[in-house]
C-alpha cells in the first residue's frame, strides 16, 4: 500500500523556519516527489519537486532562494526546509509522488501525481 505521511507543520512567526518531512511507505528509487500547497480559496500549486534518482530539483519562483528540498533515500523521506517564511506562505502543504523513470524534473502539476499525503498546516503569523 502506497502511503505518504507529512509532518513538521505548525505556527511560526514571519521570518521564521520550519522543516516539513514526507515519509513514504516505498523506496524512493525512480520517483518524482513534489510539495504542493493550497491556501484557502486558492488552487493547489506545486512549489517544489525532486527526482529521487538523480537529485534534480525544481522550485517555483515564489519560494526560490527560501525553500530547499532534499531527500534521504535510506529513510524513504523527502524534506522541505522553509526559511524566511512570509504570511503568504500560509497554506496546507501536501507531498505527492509519481513514478519517474527518466531524469530531471519540471513544474509539478497535480494531475500528474498519483499518490498524496494527508497534508500538514503551515501558518505564518505574528
Amino acid at each position: 500500500q502506497v502511503q505518504l505521511v507529512e509532518s513538521g507543520g505548525g505556527l511560526v512567526q514571519p521570518g521564521g523556519s520550519l522543516r516539513l518531512s514526507c515519509t513514504t511507505s516505498f523506496t524512493l528509487d525512480y520517483y518524482a516527489i513534489a510539495w504542493f500547497r493550497q491556501a484557502p480559496g486558492k488552487e493547489r500549486e506545486g512549489i517544489s519537486g525532486i527526482n529521487t534518482s538523480d537529485g534534480s530539483t525544481y522550485y517555483a519562483d515564489s519560494v526560490k532562494g527560501r525553500f530547499t528540498i532534499s531527500r534521504d533515500n535510506a529513510e524513504n523521506t523527502v524534506y522541505l526546509q522553509m526559511n524566511s517564511l512570509k504570511p503568504e506562505d500560509t497554506a496546507v502543504y501536501y507531498c505527492a509522488a509519481a513514478i519517474r523513470v527518466i531524469g530531471g524534473i519540471g513544474t509539478p502539476y497535480k494531475d500528474e501525481y498519483n499518490y498524496w499525503g494527508q497534508g500538514t498546516q503551515v501558518t505564518v503569523s505574528s
